[in-house]
């Protein structure tokens, strides 16, 4: 049976280096693959030479926060135009470093003319880059009250409404556990609309060794379930990156 592959998520990894050198300290630890949170600050060759460098896949990448308070746009009614900057910001970076996936962020946000706005501009980046996969992300309402899209039910319909065979689920196993729980089941019953799997330990959000959370039975499951892509650590470290990676080789039977 193959190993179980892992990506650093390089937005809590390795967050003191450049996107770069974090690329290369990814894969000295081990690391299949990397995956990152705004990358626009790094010109998209010096990304392109890291990743050349290292032989890493960049998975994905998210769209800016907008301004102070707002962590996305993509859900805010009247700032269709921003959004769709951030789109094109994202979706351009993304193809530029052969990236698969963007994720768009929704923001603060409530109500019926956020979920229309969402839906919409879903759709316009979906037919923007149909080659590529357009990630939403429920997140906690303990870590992020007042965000738009909080449960994998909202996103399941979100989805299905945009009618883009290109708009999935990030499901990240930190945000469902601390929502809703009972992860392996959510899992295999939203595995149809799955674009890519995150992990952190639950409640503290630290390396998965540690918490409420059996990650060794959720990445069984998960890949009894079929499931093979890379599984994105994306959790703080509390101290120096190599000093928590004690999980991966245990987690990679």
């Amino acid at each position: 049976m193959s190993q179980r592959q892992f990506s650093a998520n390089l937005g809590f990894l390795w967050k003191e280096l450049t996107l770069p050198d974090a690329i290369r300290a990814a894969r000295a630890a081990g690391f299949d693959a990397v995956e990152c949170h705004w990358p626009y600050d790094t010109s998209v060759a010096q990304t392109q030479q890291a990743l050349a460098e290292t032989g890493l896949k960049m998975l994905g990448l998210n769209t800016v926060r907008g301004a102070a308070g707002e962590n996305g746009l993509s859900a805010l009614p009247g700032r269709e135009a921003d959004a769709r900057v951030a789109i094109d910001q994202a979706l351009g970076y993304a193809q530029a470093i052969g990236a698969g996936a963007v994720h768009v962020m929704a923001g603060f946000a409530h109500g019926q003319a956020a979920h229309e706005t969402f839906v919409a501009n879903l759709r316009y980046a979906a037919d923007q880059a149909p080659n590529l996969t357009i990630l939403i992300e429920p997140l906690n309402r303990h870590d992020a009250p007042g965000y738009f899209l909080t449960t994998t039910d909202q996103a399941r319909a979100i989805i299905a409404e945009t009618g883009r065979l290109n708009v999935k689920l990030m499901f990240d196993c930190y945000h469902v556990g601390r929502m809703e729980g009972d992860i392996t089941t959510r899992f295999a019953d939203l595995l149809p609309v799955i674009g890519h799997v995150q992990f952190a330990s639950v409640p503290d959000r630290a390396a998965p060794d540690q918490g409420e959370l059996n990650y060794a039975h959720i990445f069984a499951e998960i890949s009894r379930l079929g499931y093979g892509a890379p599984l994105g650590a994306e959790y703080k470290p509390g101290g120096p990156t190599e000093q928590t990676l004690g999980w991966m080789q245990s987690l990679r039977a």
